[in-house]
């Protein structure tokens, strides 16, 4: 073999590394550029629900770069997922600490109030008694709100869990009836559990007893002296209707399904005791129970509310 052609092959060996060298850096170049174009992507929040899903990667998943793709592309889109959820828990938190603010401020401005005329050093006994008295009561309302909404929030977002089970429901019903017989018998009104037999219902008792006890306390609260609130079950095929009728002031049609939010309280009793948290928690617990409530009622002419539960298959 002579030098010229030695010389010759060489030249050709160092003309295809030269070639290979140039066409591998030209695609590397190009996979890096969509890399980044699918990072740009994820930045800017284009295709939120799978960062690097439509047009950018889809002619690289059929090469042997499709692995790393896909790798990617989950890492972005658990990125995305954490990024919504901590937004949406920060948001929660925000709108607890608001709720929380409106809905003591009256209460403290009431013991502000109450502590400086204790001040007085005139300030008779029995006014002193009275006062001390009056403020007990709006910190009562205070632990009470606050107990209430966080625990609306856990049942909310899942962070309170409780087992429901096929159970009998009338010692359910007896303990939420004796929660609220001294309010009822203070005021004069008669409770009445219409006979009915003993079925198992699916629920959690101590928390459905809650719920009913939620209702039959604005039943007692919003019902006039001398009258009477009924409890009744209705079997049907695959629940059961627990009825509670009462007496009062009733319900406005319009206002059937703003009830049941947190905080509201209808235009009839805005100026009454109240906090617009037990039909909301009642709500609630009947949701994690696979049931639910529903209401009809008419202004003057007392309501029904209506909690449904599972029958036992």
């Amino acid at each position: 073999m002579t030098a010229q052609t030695i010389i010759l092959i060489l030249a050709v060996c160092l003309t295809v590394c030269v070639a290979v060298l140039i066409l591998g850096t030209a695609y590397f170049l190009r996979q890096w550029k969509r890399l980044d174009q699918i990072l740009d992507s994820f930045r800017q929040g284009d295709s939120e629900e799978d960062p690097g899903k439509d047009g950018v990667f889809s002619d690289v998943l059929e090469t042997r770069e499709s692995r790393l793709v896909s790798q990617l592309r989950r890492i972005l889109a658990a990125a995305r997922f954490r990024e919504r959820q901590a937004t949406g828990e920060r948001d929660q938190v925000m709108e607890l600490i608001s709720d929380l603010s409106h809905q003591l401020k009256t209460p403290l401005a009431n013991i502000v109030m109450n502590t400086e005329l204790l001040q007085d050093p005139e300030l008779e006994e029995e006014q002193r008694i009275e006062f001390l008295k009056h403020t007990r009561n709006q910190a009562d309302k205070m632990q009470w709100l606050m107990a209430a909404l966080l625990k609306a929030s856990r049942l909310e977002n899942g962070m309170i869990q409780f087992e429901a089970a096929y159970t009998g429901i009338k010692a359910t019903i007896a303990r939420a009836v004796s929660a609220v017989y001294a309010q009822a018998s203070a005021k004069g009104i008669e409770l009445i559990v219409e006979e009915f037999r003993d079925v198992k219902l699916c629920h959690n008792p101590k928390w459905t007893a809650e719920a009913m006890s939620n209702i039959l306390e604005n039943a007692v609260k919003y019902s006039p002296p001398g009258s009477c609130i009924r409890l009744s079950l209705v079997r049907l095929e695959l629940y059961t209707k627990i009825q509670i009728q009462d007496e009062g002031i009733g319900i406005a049609k319009s206002e059937f399904n703003r009830i049941f939010r947190r905080f509201y309280r209808g235009k009839e009793v805005e100026q009454q005791e109240g906090s617009g948290l037990g039909l909301y928690l009642a709500q609630l617990i009947l949701r994690c129970e696979k049931g639910y409530i529903t209401v009809s009622s008419r202004v003057g002419e007392g309501s029904c509310f209506s909690l449904f539960l599972l029958n036992e298959a």
